[in-house]
């Protein structure tokens, strides 16, 4: 991919993503994350979120698998992420990512964010720098 065929600052990405409490099942198999406000409905219930949420680095997984649809074969530099809010099983979610920048000819910003469909909360806000390698550019 040559920088007349990488989108342009501003390009958006968006897509519609439920996550159910088996995804957060797995992934607490699969990171060792088994903190108990992600994976049992009976404690979380007793918390103030009263259901299970997601972990935060499973949003990320998910726009990390966004991005790498349209930059295949690139490394990320640096990630800056803050979960303002939680998402919940079952709740559908946007999942944003829009090019910022590119602060070199090798490098591309980008800004993410997960929002509950139903009512515009954001539950993930971040940023991400990712090397382009030359077959990406």
């Amino acid at each position: 991919m040559n920088s007349a065929r990488l989108p342009a600052a501003g390009t958006r990405i968006q897509l519609e993503r439920v996550f159910t409490q088996a995804d957060f099942d797995l992934f607490a198999r699969l990171s060792g994350d088994n903190n108990p406000i992600h994976v049992d409905p009976h404690f979380s219930a007793t918390t103030r979120f009263g259901r299970t949420v997601a972990h935060g680095m499973l949003l990320y997984s998910a726009l990390w698998s966004a991005i790498g649809t349209r930059f295949p074969m690139v490394r990320q530099i640096e990630q800056q992420l803050m979960f303002p809010a939680p998402t919940y099983a079952e709740d559908p979610m946007l999942l944003e990512i829009e090019v910022s920048g590119y602060p070199t000819a090798d490098r591309c910003a980008l800004s993410m964010r997960v929002r509950r469909a139903m009512d515009d909360v954001v539950t993930l806000e971040g940023t991400t720098v990712i090397e382009l390698d030359e077959a990406g550019r």
